[in-house]
């Protein structure tokens, strides 16, 4: 019986192969640019409603087995819209000419941990920015400096201009008090840590009295920086949780995805790009124009002495532009290699980066070396590898706050110009006597560099467990490390004015610093996707694990031995010592319908658990639900001008895990213990800020809607969005009673309300042979509000209410500014949180070959603490000092300062301001050129000239109203103390592919 079904079966299978071999044909075909005709490589076939899928090779052509008499291929390519061609036995090879998608409705954006969905599906906004944007118009120094203007729903923020970064970004207004509202970054699926840690120069500026030897106000450049924007294809921005919650509790402050370069199945291409250019300052103040008469009114008669005597021999100094007038040299140098085959794909880069800055003894070097590799082992396992090593060290020099006269722009600001700081022929500087400091001698013989070396390494494995014609179930594993250490060196001699004598003189001081990161993440998902009933189903089912180290430790040595850099040969030491470890882990379920692109909705849930909560095994839910109706896919629809009219809406939630403190890393629901000495003997002293072991992780809840609309085949799209975010459960420092023997306690006792709106207009006006022209409008404004405070109103950031101070009130904005005011007192004076901003983006390529490129970025309204302005005015040397703009009689530098004390009005100021943030223009050699003068060797050849931050616009009275003396701090942004000013940067570019 067994061998007769046997035969039975080879029967039945020679009697199915002719009716197999009729239903399944082969079809063929080219696929091609539409406007330049080029063929595009790598270009997506599909059988519709099947897993069947093949890539255009080197030429532009396909060939892919159909498996059945007739079907409709599906075509793709990332930036050009999709096509849909039907096909049968008789069409012989087709021609297929994809068009640019200009208005990105056909780019593939994150909906989930491991899925993804088209834009024009999308039920949230969320802002992209591709390669050609971050970095085809000109060369950024770090990668959140390249997405200025670029976001809607961005506040960004510039802490200093100091190389190497440092830059405060803002999603959707603040979304925590104490804490960092900075966003998460995920690298190719890797947890990148973005810390700012301070080199501990507080020890010797005193910016921040009470914190000992680090402080919130060192200047330090966050980590974000060691990324190299060259490598990275795309940029995705979560900007809140009805888009971010399936990230879970450390999603609060929105998610910027960062995907890097990969390898395409061709032949191997190799890009070298060289960038030479020069930095110098944006913007300068100015002197002070000194009369006999303003010196004798201000100084005395042995100053005009002085004066005249300089001013004789020709040596009166603009020493501002001696300090900050530096030609900084930039360099930049990159090579990638990519390509591959049907089974493995390669993406290989490395950069040499050298840049000067605009004072003497600063810049910022990177070097990166980059590999990812994609494989496929079979049509069941397939895995990727990401791996980049960093290098990166800056000299940022001393700058903004500084309570000991040490700081540069601190010790300028009292500096006259007939003061004589240079060395003389044996290279000894002399005194400065109208400040602490010669803030020459501290330039030029001091040393404050950060040197960072970092591992990035990630990869995943892919299972395809179940494959049938309209289903797959996958297995995606996926992990990541993130490991780096920071190395600060400071260095000031004992021949310094101020280490002789001065609140902070060490006779000579050495510091090395470590800052150690080690954060690592894992998680495993089962997808799903399959049809049923004209619905596409895509299941997600995952688990998650994040792992986060961080080792702070700064040695000080002071009273050295002449000459000596070395911890042993010091008189004193002290010691800052703090770590910190914590593990999350989450559970995640989302489930996406989508009936044919018509109506699709998403629901999810994440499940979170962390050791900084409270309790650390109690489960935290964080659920979201969306929906995009899609009314110009509807068969009813008619119109021929309006392509699509997407209605959306979504609801999210997600949480802020209650952060460590950044400087003494004290986590919320943990007492510290502080060294002390009590007659002579060590030991431990209860600190004075108690922890709670209640304490519950920051939520926020975001009411999301919108509309997406697309005029004349989509050459015309609007995106507009009004969003609602509410934070509870903020995290405070109360006041306790002293009885209790701690001043004040960690606790949740807060709400904060952002509201705002997001408009997104992209129109290509021209799209023909001769001239491609396309260009974005955004803008967007944001309010927030505190809602609910169980605590007195009570100052946080700032100085005093005399300068100018951050408070935190219920009914009043989270960012408001107070001060006094004659006849009333304390009051609002202003606001941090600007107005709106709006940012103008034009591209256009023209005679073929040229292509130019420029964005504008306005912002309206916001102030800013100025104690620039404050510190020159009571030093007697503002540019403006003598003027009298309101006609009183009074000089401006007279008024300012009688104001001190009585009106605070005089320092926040308004901040509005409008920025040719980039500029420029290339030319592409023609590739016929290229190849007959290169034998065919050389693909193209680009030429370019570009800048960046390259005009300013601003009634504001400083070197740039982009500051932020507290760097990355939730709140207390927009103070500005003589910070670095900012640079203006110009690029000549050579790009050669072979």
């Amino acid at each position: 019986m067994k061998k007769s079904l046997h035969h039975f079966k080879w029967l039945l299978l020679l009697l199915l192969l002719p009716v197999t071999a009729m239903a399944q044909f082969t079809a063929t075909g080219k696929i091609s640019d539409q406007r330049t005709k080029e063929p595009i490589i790598g270009a997506t076939i599909l059988v519709k409603g099947t897993t069947t899928g093949t890539v255009t090779n080197t030429d532009g052509n396909f060939s892919i087995t159909v498996p059945t008499q007739s079907a409709t291929l599906s075509i793709s390519y990332v930036g050009y819209l999709s096509q849909e061609v039907p096909v049968n036995n008789n069409s012989g090879a087709l021609a297929i000419q994809l068009e640019e998608d200009v208005t990105r409705l056909e780019e593939v954006v994150v909906s989930g941990l491991a899925s993804s969905v088209k834009r024009s599906n999308l039920g949230n906004a969320v802002s992209t920015v591709s390669a050609r944007e971050l970095t085809g118009t000109t060369n950024p120094q770090t990668l959140d400096g390249a997405l200025y203007g670029k976001l809607t729903g961005a506040n960004i923020v510039a802490n200093s201009g100091a190389p190497g970064g440092g830059i405060s970004m803002k999603l959707r207004g603040i979304s925590t008090i104490i804490g960092s509202s900075e966003p998460l970054y995920i690298v190719d699926g890797v947890y990148m840590d973005n810390s700012a840690i301070s080199s501990g120069i507080n020890v010797v500026t005193a910016a921040s009295r009470a914190t000992g030897a680090t402080s919130t106000q060192d200047n330090p450049a966050n980590r974000i920086a060691d990324l190299n924007p060259s490598d990275i294809e795309n940029i995705e921005v979560l900007k809140g949780p009805s888009a971010a919650a399936i990230y879970g509790a450390r999603a609060n402050a929105g998610v910027v995805i960062i995907t890097t370069k990969r390898g395409r199945e061709g032949k191997t291409n190799i890009s070298f790009n060289q960038d030479i250019g020069f930095a110098s300052a944006l913007h300068l103040l100015g002197m002070r124009n000194y009369t006999d008469e303003r010196v004798l009114a201000g100084f005395n008669e042995a100053e005009v002495a002085r004066y005249q005597a300089a001013r004789s021999a020709g040596r009166l100094i603009d020493y501002e532009k001696e300090l900050y007038g530096e030609k900084g040299l930039l360099i930049n140098s990159r090579i990638s290699v990519s390509g591959g085959t049907e089974k493995t794909k390669f993406f290989i880069s490395g950069t040499l980066q050298d840049e000067e800055g605009i004072i003497k003894n600063t810049g910022f070097k990177r070097k990166t070396i980059r590999a990812n590799i994609d494989h496929k082992i079979s049509d069941i396992f397939d895995f990727s590898i990401n791996t980049n090593y960093i290098n990166s060290s800056a000299d940022r020099g001393v700058t903004n706050n500084d309570n000991a006269g040490i700081s540069y722009g601190v010790a300028l600001s009292s500096t006259v110009p007939w003061a004589n700081l240079f060395p003389d022929e044996r290279g000894v500087y002399p005194n400065n006597p109208y400040a602490s400091s010669n803030f020459l001698q501290t330039r030029d013989l001091s040393t404050i560099n950060e040197e960072t070396n970092r591992f990035l390494g990630g990869g995943s494995l892919n299972v395809n467990l179940l494959r049938r014609n309209n289903s797959l179930l996958r297995l995606l594993l996926r992990g990541g490390f993130d490991y780096y250490n920071l190395a600060s060196t400071l260095y000031f001699p004992e021949s310094l004015q101020w280490q002789q004598a001065g609140l902070t003189a060490t006779n000579g001081l050495y510091s090395k610093g470590s800052g150690l990161a080690f954060n690592t993440n894992a998680s495993a998902f089962l997808l799903f996707n399959t049809s049923l009933a004209g619905i596409d189903l895509n299941s997600q089912l995952g688990v998650t694990r994040l792992s986060f180290r961080n080792d702070r430790v700064n040695t000080f040595a002071t009273q050295l031995i002449p000459g000596q850099q070395n911890l042993e040969q010091a008189g004193a030491t002290q010691v800052f010592n703090r770590s910190l470890e914590n593990q999350d882990f989450g559970y995640v379920f989302q489930q996406e319908a989508n009936f044919q692109d018509k109506i699709i909705a998403t629901a999810g849930i994440r499940f979170d658990k962390s050791n900084m909560i409270g309790d650390p095994n109690q489960l935290f839910a964080f659920p979201k639900v969306s929906l995009a109706v899609n009314l110009a896919n509807f068969d009813f629809w008619k119109s021929e001008t309006i392509n699509q009219v997407k209605l959306r809406a979504a609801y999210g939630e997600s949480g802020g895990i209650p952060s460590a403190n950044p400087i003494s890393l004290q986590a919320p629901k943990f007492t510290i213990m502080v060294p002390g000495n009590t007659s002579g003997q060590t030991g431990l002293v209860i600190g004075t800020t108690q922890g709670s072991a209640n304490i519950l992780p920051e939520r926020s809840k975001e009411l999301e809607t919108g509309i997406d609309i697309g005029l004349f085949d989509s050459k015309v799209s609007l995106e507009a969005t009004y969003y609602i975010k509410t934070v509870d459960d903020l995290i405070l420092l109360a006041n306790v009673p002293t009885s209790s023997g701690f001043t004040n306690q960690y606790a949740n006792v807060g709400t904060l309300r952002n509201r705002g709106v997001e408009l997104s207009l992209g129109v290509a006006p021209i799209n023909n042979d001769v001239i491609r022209w396309n260009t974005k409008t955004n803008f967007w404004l944001n309010k927030s509000e505190i809602t609910r405070l169980d605590v007195e109103p009570f100052n946080l950031g700032g100085f005093s209410n005399a300068l100018g101070s951050f408070r935190l009130e219920q009914g009043k904005s989270a960012t408001q500014i107070v001060g006094l005011v004659p006849d009333q007192g304390v009051t609002q004076i202003g606001d941090a949180t600007p107005k709106f901003q709006v940012s103008f983006y034009n591209d256009i390529v023209f005679l073929k070959n040229f292509q130019f490129s420029m964005l504008w970025h306005w912002k309206q309204g916001g102030q800013n603490i100025n104690l620039t302005q404050l510190l020159t005015d009571l030093g007697q040397t503002s540019y403006d000092y003598d003027n009298d703009e309101n006609g009183n009689g009074i000089p401006n530098g007279v008024e300012r300062t009688n104001a001190l004390g009585a009106d605070t009005r005089v320092w926040v100021q308004n901040s509005s301001y409008v920025k040719l943030r980039e500029v420029a223009l290339y030319y592409n050699v023609p590739s016929a050129v290229t190849k007959n003068i290169s034998m065919k060797a050389i693909e193209g050849i680009r030429l370019g000239v570009s800048a960046n931050n390259v005009l300013l616009f601003s009634d504001y009275n400083s070197y740039d109203p982009e500051v932020s003396n507290f760097g990355n701090n939730g709140i207390s942004t927009g103070v500005e103390v003589t910070p670095f000013p900012s640079s203006r940067r110009i690029f000549f570019h050579l790009g050669v592919t072979f």
